[in-house]
């Protein structure tokens, strides 16, 4: 299995910044990363988005941010009493080659509350509850959070790591990092536009060519699959509950034909990353229709 990495981050849009909320956020990352062995080295909440760095485990990143994006939205429309999509978009994944971005991903990510303005210089942030940046420094512990590997790449005493690792911390202060994907294009510049040999690059992939070509050959890779269409979804879906495609795509109000257009509905937004208005315009609704029926269909399992 390739060594890649997962850099990730994800827009909220609601207005509501309660840190009670992102307790919450953090307790359900905490059970699915330890549920799906997935191994976690970096995170930071802000108030309108979040980043994590993790490495693929027993399940894939897809399934992983699903089940932790759609519960916490159920969640948090719940208890504030709305409806409606929690997130602007979906999550952006970039695949990043671990030699040698792993850890300037780390430093990228634990300095970003200071530079959205969130946490007042460096002193401060190994007290933010938000960041692994703390659980390194051992400030706090979290058996699902994966600190020894990233201090293993400092000293082999633990005192020695974290003070080197709070240097490189430091040290990254000054300089200005964009890590968030371009492949060749980025880890190289634009002199990759020059070389004589070609090279390959894709803007979903932060790696050298190499890897980079690695990545795309592997047929089971995310960035090599091919999308179900919606054609496929909407025969499927109508087959299950016995309805033709014809009531599926109606005003029908008949109970099967309800169900299996809520369950279609959150097919399309969880398998298809179609948005609420799309879907809306497929089922001949309104986007907030759309979104209380995906709750509905995901809140008793009705996933297919």
């Amino acid at each position: 299995m390739h060594r890649g990495l997962s850099i990730m981050s994800s827009v909220v849009v609601s207005s509501e910044k309660r840190y009670s909320s992102r307790d919450e956020f953090l307790r359900r990352l905490g059970i699915i990363v330890k549920d799906t062995a997935t191994p976690l080295y970096a995170f930071a909440l802000v108030p309108n988005h979040f980043h994590l760095l993790v490495r693929r485990g027993a399940s894939p990143i897809s399934k992983v941010m699903r089940r932790l994006l759609t519960g916490y939205a159920l969640y948090f429309n719940k208890k504030h009493n709305r409806a409606g999509y929690l997130f602007q978009n979906r999550y952006k994944a970039t695949i990043c080659q671990e030699e040698p971005y792993f850890l300037e991903l780390i430093r990228y990510i634990h300095l970003n509350p200071i530079r959205a303005g969130i946490v007042a210089g460096l002193h401060n942030l190994k007290e933010y509850p938000f960041s692994g940046h703390g659980l390194i420094l051992g400030t706090g512990k979290a058996d699902w959070f994966d600190d020894e590997y990233t201090l293993s790449h400092f000293a082999s005493g633990k005192k020695r790591a974290t003070d080197a690792y709070l240097r490189f911390i430091e040290s990254g202060l000054a300089v200005k990092q964009d890590l968030s994907g371009g492949g060749l294009k980025r880890s190289l510049g634009e002199d990759v536009n020059h070389q004589r040999q070609p090279q390959f690059f894709d803007d979903r992939v932060l790696g050298e060519g190499m890897f980079v070509e690695q990545l795309l050959a592997a047929e089971e890779h995310p960035l090599t699959k091919t999308k179900i269409p919606a054609t496929d979804v909407i025969a499927t879906v109508a087959a299950r509950h016995h309805v033709s495609e014809a009531q599926l795509l109606s005003r029908s109000k008949e109970r099967r034909v309800a169900k299996a257009r809520a369950e279609l509905a959150y097919r399309l937004s969880v398998e298809l990353g179609l948005t609420g208005v799309d879907i809306g315009r497929m089922l001949s609704m309104g986007r907030s229709a759309v979104s209380k029926m995906i709750a509905r269909a995901a809140s008793v399992g009705n996933r297919g």
